[in-house]
């Protein structure tokens, strides 16, 4: 069933990609314009797995100072979506850094980031049953659980921290002036994964400024690659190993660490590793062309 998306948010991510993929402007006449036309395009599905947990992200999902500043700005919804740029800049001043490690399988061209590592997926790929001697019970209580890869057989490489941001897209823009990754595409197969482990905060401020256009990925402090299954190991902040941090999936709390805003607050995963991998076009929408 195709998919149909209005910007009536406060990103908009996924309406900006689509229609900015054409150039006409984001707004909810031309999103509308489009269903109508009824022109359909592919979209990759990220499977994000944590045990026998699962959840489907279609945008990102972000650990560290761009989940810090989606989540925390909460508090300043009275201002709009000028709460992200007041929260960045208060973020930025008050910068944390978190100790953990990622590991992932690069595309072709980005091998050499990383160092090799034996990291093997769990999970990947299951369906999820509760035993019964009913066999249409039990088919009933299966679910699709994300993509078939053999992931033991790939070739890992891993990253370790601390880490200033850490950062994974599936389209180019994550909000209407926010395009985090430049050279995502709906239906490659891949994640655009962007990180940050160092940066002096002019330097930072810097090239936070440059998201609206996509030039952040030119600074020699950012990494910017792509990678087809990812392995999140969150970590304490430097600073204080007490506080841990937020994972945020398409705007959403994935997991709250100890110390966080709101971590009374019960979320769907801990705050601890997880493993994502892609489903290459296994969404439709609906499309301007």
């Amino acid at each position: 069933m195709p998919l149909g998306i209005v910007p009536a948010g406060t990103g908009n991510g996924m309406a900006k990609s689509l229609l900015d993929s054409v150039g006409h402007p984001c707004t909810a006449f031309n999103a509308i314009l489009a269903i109508i036309r009824g022109h359909k395009c592919s979209l990759d599905v990220a499977t994000i797995l944590q045990g026998q947990t699962t959840f489907f992200s279609v945008l990102m999902l972000a650990w560290g100072l761009v989940a810090d500043i989606d989540i925390e700005s909460e508090k300043y919804r009275w201002m709009g979506s000028a709460r992200i740029d007041f929260y960045a800049v208060q973020r930025i001043f008050h910068l944390r850094e978190y100790n953990g490690s990622i590991s992932f399988v690069p595309a072709p061209g980005f091998e050499a980031h990383g160092e090799p590592s034996e990291q093997k997926g769990e999970f990947m790929g299951k369906d999820i049953c509760n035993p019964s001697h009913d066999e249409s019970s039990k088919i009933q209580k299966c679910g699709y659980q994300g993509p078939r890869d053999d992931s033991e057989n790939l070739n890992w490489r891993k990253i370790n921290g601390p880490f200033v941001s850490v950062w994974l897209h599936n389209v180019p823009w994550g909000a209407e002036n926010t395009k985090a990754a430049p050279d995502a595409k709906f239906s490659d197969g891949y994640l655009d994964l962007i990180i940050i482990r160092s940066c002096p905060k002019c330097a930072l401020l810097s090239l936070m400024t440059e998201l609206n256009n996509g030039n952040h990925v030119k600074s020699p402090h950012v990494l910017y690659l792509k990678v087809k299954a990812f392995v999140l190991e969150p970590g304490p902040r430097v600073d204080d190993a007490t506080k841990e941090g937020i994972i945020d999936s398409d705007g959403e709390v994935l997991a709250r660490g100890k110390g966080t805003y709101n971590s009374d607050q019960k979320a769907l995963m801990d705050y601890k590793k997880l493993q994502i991998t892609v489903d290459q076009g296994l969404a439709t929408l609906f499309t301007p062309v």
